[in-house]
């Protein structure tokens, strides 16, 4: 049923095999199939994908680039742990941009597009109870869908090769998941859209975006080892202010 926001972690053929190789290999760090410490190599994974090394030797120069792999000479290659910096920058870093978008997409409203928001609500209900990773999926693809709707998908896309560390934290969080309440952040997100609010459609996206941090502290305890955690006490994300008098009442749109 939910086919499309599952991982394929299998080659195409008829596809580069570098650009395929990279994007698995995020996947799989980012879902922890591929955990913080763990060692890969080239051979390993040329052999596990059955292609040559060039192109995951090219894969793994591009995720060192992101964070995500330490490539050591003579020393082999490493999953790279959470760094915790990283993940309050890419947070920083999406709700600036995403709070734009759907001031953008509030400015004019289009009713093609809120009947596609509501149905990927829906479709999140449905995933709700029993499958947290569907759940997760339906998620990212309704916020790449308010991206593409306000005509900025390669502003998703770059924002997408920074947030991986985000994504890391989101995937070791799926059993602490708030869904009704993530899910009715989306019905209020699409509701202020709708109503041409700018400011109720900034409140309500950053609301939403700050709701992957709120159970960060008790992630790291549980898990230290999975994070690179900054020297002394770790800092507190840095909030932009809700815009003022819009009040943002999550339960009334349960």
């Amino acid at each position: 049923m939910y086919a499309d926001i599952q991982p394929r972690w299998t080659l195409d053929q008829t596809q580069p095999i570098a650009s395929q190789i990279h994007r698995i290999l995020r996947e799989r760090v980012i879902r922890g199939d591929l955990p913080p410490g763990h060692q890969i190599s080239e051979t390993e994974i040329a052999k596990r994908y059955a292609t040559s090394r060039q192109p995951v030797r090219e894969a793994f120069i591009k995720l060192a680039a992101e964070g995500l792999l330490s490539v050591r000479p003579q020393r082999g290659t490493v999953v790279n742990k959470i760094v915790y910096s990283a993940v309050l920058d890419a947070r920083f870093l999406r709700e600036a941009v995403e709070a734009d978008i759907v001031r953008i997409l509030a400015a004019s409203p289009d009713t093609a597009l809120i009947a596609e928001l509501r149905s990927l609500v829906a479709r999140q209900a449905e995933a709700a109870n029993d499958e947290p990773l569907a759940f997760s999926g339906l998620d990212e693809i309704f916020l790449r869908t308010l991206a593409d709707g306000a005509g900025r998908g390669g502003t998703w896309r770059v924002i997408e090769g920074l947030k991986a560390q985000m994504d890391r934290v989101r995937y070791l969080a799926l059993n602490r998941f708030p869904v009704q309440r993530l899910i009715s952040q989306h019905k209020a997100i699409v509701a202020q859209i709708e109503g041409g609010s700018g400011d109720g459609a900034d409140a309500a996206i950053r609301i939403h975006l700050r709701e992957v941090l709120r159970d960060l502290p008790q992630i790291v305890a549980a898990q230290p080892d999975l994070f690179e955690l900054p020297a002394g006490s770790s800092p507190e994300p840095a909030n932009t202010p809700l815009p003022k008098g819009v009040p943002i009442n999550e339960e009334e749109h349960l």
